[in-house]
């Protein structure tokens, strides 16, 4: 109980900080909704898909491959760690050079020929960002944090003043009058590329932060230890790839796949990526638990009872995700105000989308059973064929539903990767997961959103208190069905 009252702090810093972070930034997604078109949004959501791909490959899974041969002994240096940082430096170098050279072609090729800067600006980020992603990662390892917390918020601090200056200010105050300063800093055409902007300058000061850390390239580059962490991170490139593939496809292929005019495409884009940041209470759950889970995964993994340990972890894990579930789905009167009028036309894909990060979050913890086996490349084949089934069911299904077929298929990526990975684990890594309680929590969630959707609500009656019932029941139940679990605990 005691270890994971310590992963749940942990989760909780890494938490407090990315939900504290990324729900300021968050509250940019009206920001954007109401001064922007969905079309213009569309433009914003499409850089944002392609940036998954490359993150992953510009990282090429060093990140993971760092926490598995990082130097642990107090001698000083970390030789994988300073052999990580200056590879994936070699390699974003490499990748901005490239972009930089065919700027205009592939501007071109996107349909942004007008606004080639939206590609180099973004291009930047990503490499500021993947190098930045090593330093943060020996944070982890060393339990930093508090560090790592403070300088992910003042990252995204800075992202939302300059939100709001771009966005608001500049274009209020061009309007009353023209400066010579103003000129200087200011385009109105450039429009939604100011949020590239923005972005830009807070990964720029999040780069400085982390000097301390960037100083350990000098530890120098350990080629026979690059040799074992390239064979084992490249396996983790492919699960990361298809990741991605799972969780962005949709988005950069509706711009193509949708059966209308090239606008309308762009509308619709813009819609479905703006519903999809109502999951993100899910989203930034899993990730904080990420960040604090697979540290703490590796480290645990000799102890005698670690296999029981992950499967409460998993356990406590559902319960609360089955809680976000809902709610936001049975709050999504309030939730939906977070977006334009505009945009909740597709408010129909929010329990989907949730339901599907929900699967998400159960295969972030199933998947120890590859990476303290080593076996990293049948992860790869899981995530894989997950990436398959996700560009199938797109293809077949977004001319024929829309958004609401990416959303579906998002759902049947997730939940048929968390079966497969399942019954692989038990087999090479058996963990005793308690399937019929975490099963009848997810049934549970679902049975109870549905009955807000079916119930007749008397018009003396508020919607939001028949919400509220139906949570505190979900928490009764939740109480009622661990307290002997509880009680065993506590009397050890």
């Amino acid at each position: 109980m005691g270890l994971i009252k310590k992963l749940a702090s942990q989760t909780a810093i890494y938490g407090l900080s990315s939900i504290f972070g990324r729900f300021l930034n968050y509250l940019l997604v009206p920001l954007y909704t109401y001064y922007f078109s969905a079309a213009e949004y569309g433009v914003v959501s499409e850089f944002y898909a392609y940036a998954g791909f490359f993150s992953v490959l510009l990282l090429f899974g060093f990140e993971t491959g760092y926490f598995r041969f990082r130097d642990k002994e107090q001698s000083g240096k970390d030789f994988a760690y300073s052999t990580a940082l200056i590879f994936v430096v070699i390699v974003n170098l490499g990748f901005f050079l490239g972009i930089c050279l065919i700027n205009a072609q592939l501007s071109a090729a996107l349909h942004y020929s007008a606004h080639p800067e939206y590609v180099l600006c973004f291009s930047l980020i990503l490499v500021l960002d993947a190098i930045s992603a090593i330093p943060f990662a020996r944070l982890r390892a060393e339990n930093k944090a508090f560090r790592f917390a403070s300088i992910k918020v003042i990252e995204i601090l800075v992202t939302i003043f300059l939100s709001l200056f771009f966005i608001i200010y500049c274009p209020k105050l061009y309007a009353e009058h023209s400066a010579a300063w103003l000129s200087a800093i200011y385009d109105p055409s450039i429009g939604v590329g100011y949020i590239f902007i923005a972005n830009l300058i807070a990964s720029i000061v999040k780069f400085f932060l982390l000097a301390p850390q960037l100083k350990g390239w000098a530890w120098g580059f350990d080629r026979a230890l690059f040799a074992r962490m390239i064979r084992y991170s490249a396996p983790m490139v492919v699960i990361g790839f298809a990741g991605i593939i799972n969780e962005m496809l949709d988005r950069a292929l509706l711009k193509y796949l949708l059966p209308y005019d090239f606008q309308t495409n762009m509308k619709m884009l813009g819609i479905y990526s703006a519903c999809y940041k109502l999951s993100i209470l899910m989203t930034l759950f899993i990730q904080a638990f990420r960040y604090a889970a697979e540290p703490f995964f590796f480290a645990y993994a000799d102890k005698s009872d670690a296999r029981s340990v992950y499967a409460n972890v998993l356990k406590f894990f559902v319960i609360f995700c089955v809680f976000i579930f809902l709610l936001v789905t049975l709050f999504i009167d309030f939730f939906k105000y977070f977006l334009g009028d505009e945009f909740r036309a597709g408010l129909e894909v929010v329990p989907i989308l949730l339901m599907a990060n929900l699967c998400l979050g159960i295969y972030v913890n199933l998947s120890i059973w590859y990476k303290l086996t080593d076996k990293t490349l049948m992860g790869a084949g899981v995530s894989l064929a997950g990436a398959l089934l996700t560009v199938v069911l797109n293809v077949v299904w977004i001319p024929l539903w829309g958004y609401v077929g990416s959303a579906w298929a998002t759902l049947a990526c997730y939940a048929a990767m968390t079966i497969v990975s399942y019954a692989l684990g038990q087999k090479y890594y058996y963990v005793a997961y308690p399937i019929k309680r975490i099963l009848a929590y997810i049934v549970l969630g679902v049975l109870l959103y549905f009955a807000k959707v079916q119930l007749p609500i008397n018009v003396n009656f508020p919607s939001w208190l028949l919400s509220l019932e139906l949570l505190t029941l979900y928490l009764l139940l939740v109480l009622s069905f661990e307290k002997p679990w509880s009680s065993t605990i506590n009397s050890r």
